[in-house]
């Protein structure tokens, strides 16, 4: 049985680059973290798409 370790948090939000691949993990609201492994084209188009959202300065 695999031991328990206790929660410390979540940490702050990381992007790094893990082979060909740019990994991002972000801490969640309720604890937990979402991680996404995205291309090179993949996080340019994200960064467009948020640079473009509306309601940011």
């Amino acid at each position: 049985m695999a031991a328990m370790k206790p929660r410390t948090g979540d940490g702050p939000l990381e992007v790094t680059k893990e082979g060909r691949g740019i990994v991002l993990r972000m801490p969640l609201e309720g604890g937990g973290r979402l991680v996404v492994e995205m291309t090179p084209e993949e996080v340019r188009a994200l960064g467009e798409a948020i640079d473009n959202c509306e309601g940011l300065s």
